[in-house]
């Protein structure tokens, strides 16, 4: 079977916990597990000419990641985030403003990428502040244009979003995945009457999205997948957890990927489950490269 072949737009930056860093971003946690999985994956995103951006750079391309697209900022620092941890693991973000992937520009050479790959990946957090919002609208309308799937990873960081960004990124999509947390704010976004029932609230999006499928985590309660064959519902994994930074990337990645490769429902969501269950199980986003 022919690997699918994914784009991953957006963030790269350094998770900065109490006892050290690890690389992260939700694009770039997502890419490494499509990596893992056997995806075909490209890197589209800007980083510092600094010690962080070329360890970036290295760490992504020890995944097998494509980082031919991956551009240098000369007066911007790579990202970092600032992380700390509760009593469950569950992360507190403060993220540094004005980061090289902000800057993110467009250039010819991501058309002919975007109309080759099967899908592109992107979240809302990229799209905080030009250029790197139009660049991103940019690759979503040739995606469009050539039929690749397109993805978006609803991320709110406060105060990093707006309904604007919300409602664009869902509306230029074919599937959503999001958590029980950003529901209500989807919700708000698109003028969608909050029900009683998550599925009923997720099935009204669907129809005004034209969406082909939307997948919500919910954390140790699992996940649910909408789409035209019903609604499925996973339990999560079981598993003892370090930290859940990276969980909810992991299994984009591993829904993705069971999509991409007509997996049935069930299968998709019990995969992805899993995959999340595993990355909650050490620390950072994603496992560490084998020397």
């Amino acid at each position: 079977m022919t690997p699918p072949r994914i784009i991953s737009f957006g963030e790269v930056l350094w998770d900065i916990f109490p006892d050290g860093e690890k690389l992260g971003g939700a694009p770039a946690n997502f890419a490494c597990h499509a990596a893992i999985l056997g995806g075909e994956v490209a890197m589209v995103t800007a980083v510092g000419n600094d010690r962080r951006g070329q360890l970036a750079v290295d760490i992504l391309t020890g995944y097998g990641i494509n980082t031919d697209s991956i551009q240098i900022c000369s007066n911007t620092p790579t990202g970092i985030v600032q992380i700390d941890l509760d009593a469950c693991g569950k992360p507190n973000f403060t993220i540094q403003p004005n980061s090289a992937w902000d800057n993110i520009v467009w250039n010819s050479n991501l058309t002919e990428r975007i109309s080759n790959a099967d899908a592109v990946y992107f979240g809302t957090l990229g799209q905080r502040q030009e250029p790197a919002r139009s660049t991103i609208h940019r690759a979503l309308d040739t995606a469009a244009k050539s039929n690749t799937t397109r993805i978006v990873d609803i991320n709110l960081r406060a105060p990093f979003f707006s309904k604007d960004t919300i409602t664009h990124s869902v509306m230029s999509a074919n599937l959503l995945k999001l958590s029980d947390e950003e529901l209500p704010h989807v919700c708000k976004a698109l003028n969608v009457t909050p029900e009683k029932s998550a599925q009923t609230s997720l099935e009204r999006i669907k129809s005004i999205a034209d969406l082909e499928a939307i997948v919500m985590t919910s954390g140790e309660k699992g996940a649910m997948l909408v789409n035209a064959n019903g609604t499925t519902i996973q339990p999560a994994t079981a598993t003892q957890v370090i930290d859940t930074v990276g969980a909810g990337d992991s299994f984009a990645a591993a829904f993705l990927m069971g999509w991409l490769q007509g997996a049935t429902d069930d299968h998709i969501l019990q995969q992805a489950c899993t995959n999340a269950s595993r990355t909650c199980t050490h620390w950072g986003a994603v496992p560490t490269l084998p020397h």
